[in-house]
């Protein structure tokens, strides 16, 4: 992995991570808006908690320049806001034509029903933002997660079993993202690796030996990929020391495991 550029699934784990341990929330959320701009491409992006009048108590930025995050601040004073106290808006995509084109989205921060704040972005150029929309609502749903776990012990409605509810859908989510991104290269792989098998007879023992544990590795990644979809519960289990990482040996994928 790039240590300057994080990966999506990395972005969601360091989110889940800090939802489950029950992180300062500001750290976090600066955190994970700063390395999915680096990522998708943002100028700027911000987080935004608000009360049920819909005025903000809560605000969290990026911006690669001071420019771009007085650009976002305006879109949200003068175009988002009032979206949403007139027409009930709870996300949107929007393209802006001119000598800098730029491209714009909105995405709500929810439990259940009730919407109690936004990520928002923005994007110079003309490509295609929407795209991304999968990851980002993905990074929206781990954020809402922590402000959940945030207001756990202030009197708020949610209870143990709701959290562990969104716990698991935005693990799922997660997991969702990482079987789009990983997939396509992945199948590629072992297509290949499984053509040139087929000729082993023109291979050297040795070239041939090298390309079984590639299929091996490409096939236990596979596993892995898939034992994320079925996975019914965010039970955590050491990894290294101050890290978890999700227990994958439930029911659903013991057979799995037989061969680990």
């Amino acid at each position: 992995m790039n240590n300057e550029r994080v990966d999506r699934y990395e972005i969601l784990r360091r989110l889940a991570i800090a939802g489950a341990h029950e992180d300062e929330l500001t750290p976090t959320v600066e955190m994970a808006i700063r390395q999915a701009s680096d990522l998708v491409g943002l100028g700027a992006a911000a987080m935004y908690l608000w009360d049920d009048d819909l005025n903000s108590t809560m605000a969290v930025s990026y911006a690669e320049s001071d420019a771009m995050g007085n650009t976002l601040a305006s879109l949200e004073e003068d175009l988002f806001r009032s979206l949403r106290a007139e027409r009930q808006m709870v996300s949107a995509y929007i393209s802006f034509a001119g000598e800098k084109p730029m491209q714009s989205f909105t995405l709500p921060l929810q439990h259940g029903e009730k919407v109690f704040g936004a990520v928002i972005g923005i994007q110079e150029g003309g490509g295609r933002l929407v795209s991304e929309d999968a990851f980002l609502e993905a990074v929206c749903a781990a954020i809402a997660l922590n402000v959940a776990a945030e207001g756990i012990g202030k009197d708020t409605a949610l209870n143990a079993d709701l959290i562990d509810k969104e716990r698991l859908g935005a693990v799922i989510q997660a997991a969702v993202t990482v079987n789009h991104e990983i997939n396509n290269p992945l199948t590629a792989i072992l297509g290949n690796v499984q053509l040139l098998l087929m000729k082993r007879n023109d291979l050297d023992k040795d070239l041939s030996d090298k390309l079984k544990t590639i299929e091996a590795s490409a096939l236990k990644i596979r596993d892995v990929t898939q034992r994320l979809l079925k996975i019914k519960s965010t039970r955590s289990i050491p990894y290294t020391e101050g890290t978890t990482m999700l227990d994958l040996s439930g029911d659903d994928s013991e057979e799995g495991h037989e061969g680990d």
